[in-house]
């Protein structure tokens, strides 16, 4: 009880230290490039994973010699 207590008090107070509006702050040197579109966004984080993982199953199935030739 007192593990478990002393863990979601410590949670809690990461938590409340850790402000996102810290990250409106600019650095020193930061030069940050064009964001993405929403259409480079999904091609970039969704079809290209997809694409990538079919093209590896793919080679693994066509390469693979653990069958029986008859």
């Amino acid at each position: 009880m007192r593990a478990g207590a002393v863990a979601a008090g410590t949670t809690l107070m990461m938590l409340l230290m850790s402000s996102p509006a810290l990250a409106l702050t600019r650095d020193d040197g930061d030069d940050p490039g064009p964001g993405l579109s929403v259409l480079e966004t999904l091609g970039l984080y969704v079809a290209l994973p997809i694409v990538l993982f079919a093209v590896i199953a793919g080679l693994v199935m066509v390469l693979d010699k653990s069958r029986k030739q008859a």
